[in-house]
């Protein structure tokens, strides 16, 4: 029993926390979970079938197999048994969906199916278990709540149309911190050889999320802020870690540092949001609505003077979509500008053209604006690429099959948990010409004056369907604002006889490694910009 003793061994942590007696136990429990759970399966209905899967260990399941890099495992997974295969992660089965087409058909076509969340232990302490995101209820309060989400997100958001010379409240603040960095870059330059322009970026994204839900920016020394990145920071390596609990749910009464820092980080990042959404009540005033916490109150109140008992939301429960829409605008637009610099210092010809196209058409006199974007289609290009490349969110958060349905000829019974490899699409042989080949081109028309919009659609980062993520908007035009404003300005290199390191790091998102030898140089004298 060797190879099911080191997964039991992974399973509770590598942290010593629990002994050797209790894993003892907890196996001997297992197997008679297991055997339960083997005479009590599903029956499956006449001229329909189970989806087919690989053979796992009793108990464990395909843990082992699904240690590293999951994202690969099923990707490889997928070719030998199919779009729709089903995989057991400990005493849990876990239905595992590949191919776009596949993908679109259940989250899409058979959207009202596959909208649940699977009730995992960990969600459970997610915002008091009232995230959006992660709350298995997807009924009429739910849709109602996502949807006062939405609004009050694009109230502060909205990009101006092409034709219009003002500018949205997100473009103002991208434009204030993205002058902020060039001026940090460059001072830093003056002081040190290289740096880690991670850590920049990290604090430069928080503060325009920040700004848009709170009304406030911080300065980039401000100790308040730079404990909440340490907790979004806390956050991402306890999550990469998983939760053995959610598959193995006797676990769940096991002492666990996993859990215990999960459950903390939790705790100590809402106590954070209500503090500021405490103060918005004290400080609202209808006719001076400042930003999104304010608008969600707003909506609030109004609902409540409706007494549409539907939509209302008791007063405690906004934290959980402040947590929510911070969440959506925060940690994908932090690794999408990282990953994004790692392709450009790793490509130079690839910044130079990006360049050449940001002064042809914006010149050096005035900032890049949302409007701007349908005129850059190399930058545009290369943003889906990168998106594409590192697929740096392999899969969605779990959904759950609301009922039992039917995928492909397949039976699938209700509440099965249900993974979504948006990295197998990405790199999907099926759909993209030398998939592993880093090429901003494959999206341009054949003139390369325009974006693909159909290729660009195959790109799978934000989901799909009635979950699909709430910031993929302002997570978007973040990314564009910050990149085409700093590349107007600066050119990044890594220093002589350096390398980064592409090789992703598995994780709640696929991270680059560290680099600490980046380097700026400005690309044409300080000048006043508008």
């Amino acid at each position: 029993m060797p190879a099911a003793m080191e997964a039991a061994m992974w399973l509770v942590g590598s942290q010593g926390v629990v002994s050797a007696t209790e894993v003892f136990l907890a196996a001997a429990t297992f197997c008679l979970v297991f055997l339960l759970i083997q005479s009590l399966r599903q029956h499956v209905p006449t001229g329909l079938k189970s989806p087919p899967g690989p053979r796992g260990f009793p108990i464990l399941g395909n843990a082992l197999e699904l240690r590293k890099d999951p994202h690969l495992v099923l990707t490889r997974l997928s070719q030998t048994y199919g779009d729709v295969m089903e995989v057991r992660i400990g005493t849990r089965p876990v239905l595992v969906l590949s191919g776009l087409d596949t993908i679109k058909q259940a989250l899409v076509k058979q959207g009202e199916d596959f909208m649940g969340r699977p009730d995992l232990y960990s969600f459970r302490h997610v915002a008091d278990g009232q995230s959006l995101a992660f709350s298995p209820d997807a009924g009429e309060v739910w849709k109602a709540r996502r949807k006062l989400a939405q609004n009050a997100l694009k109230t502060f958001s909205v990009a101006p149309s092409p034709t219009s010379s003002s500018t949205c409240l997100l473009e103002e603040h991208v434009s204030r911190e993205a002058d902020y960095l060039v001026t940090k870059f460059l001072q830093l330059m003056e002081e040190e050889k290289s740096f880690d322009l991670t850590r920049y970026l990290v604090v430069s994204v928080a503060n325009v999320i920040c700004a848009m839900c709170f009304g406030k920016r911080y300065d980039h020394n401000d100790q308040e802020l730079l404990s909440l990145m340490n907790l979004s920071n806390e956050f991402g390596e306890v999550a990469a870690a998983g939760n053995p609990a959610d598959f193995i749910p006797v676990l769940q009464y096991l002492p666990s540092r996993t859990m215990s820092l999960f459950k903390d980080f939790n705790k100590r990042f809402v106590h954070f949001l209500q503090k500021i959404v405490k103060e918005h009540y004290k400080t609202y005033d209808k006719n001076n609505i400042r930003d999104i916490t304010d608008s969600l109150i707003e909506q609030c109140l109004e609902k409540k003077a409706e007494a549409n008992t539907a939509t209302q939301i008791p007063k405690e429960k906004i934290v959980n979509l402040v947590n929510d829409l911070f969440g959506a605008g925060f940690d994908t637009v932090t690794t999408g500008l990282s990953w994004s610099l790692m392709y450009l210092v790793t490509y130079p010809d690839i910044q130079k053209r990006i360049q050449e196209e940001l002064d042809q058409t914006i010149g050096r006199e005035r900032r890049p604006r949302l409007s701007d974007r349908g005129t850059l289609p190399y930058t545009e290009a290369f943003i889906l690429e990168t998106f594409r490349h590192s697929s740096f969110l392999p899969f969605t958060i779990p959904h759950s099959t609301t009922r039992d349905t039917v995928l492909n000829g397949y039976y699938i019974p209700k509440d099965r948990c249900v993974f979504v490899n948006q990295w197998q699409v990405n790199h999907d042989e099926k759909l993209w010409k030398d998939p592993l080949t880093f090429k901003p081109e494959r999206f341009l028309s054949a003139e390369g004056t325009e974006v693909n919009k159909a290729e660009g659609e195959k790109v799978l980062l934000f989901g799909l369907g009635k979950r699909k993520c709430i910031g993929e908007p302002i997570a978007r035009w973040q990314v564009f604002l910050f990149l085409s404003t700093l590349l107007q300005q600066l050119e990044f290199s890594v220093c002589d006889g350096k390398k980064v390191d592409m090789t992703p790091l598995y994780g709640l998102a696929l991270k680059h490694k560290r680099c600490e030898h980046f380097q700026v140089k400005r690309r044409f004298p300080m000048r006043s910009m508008n």
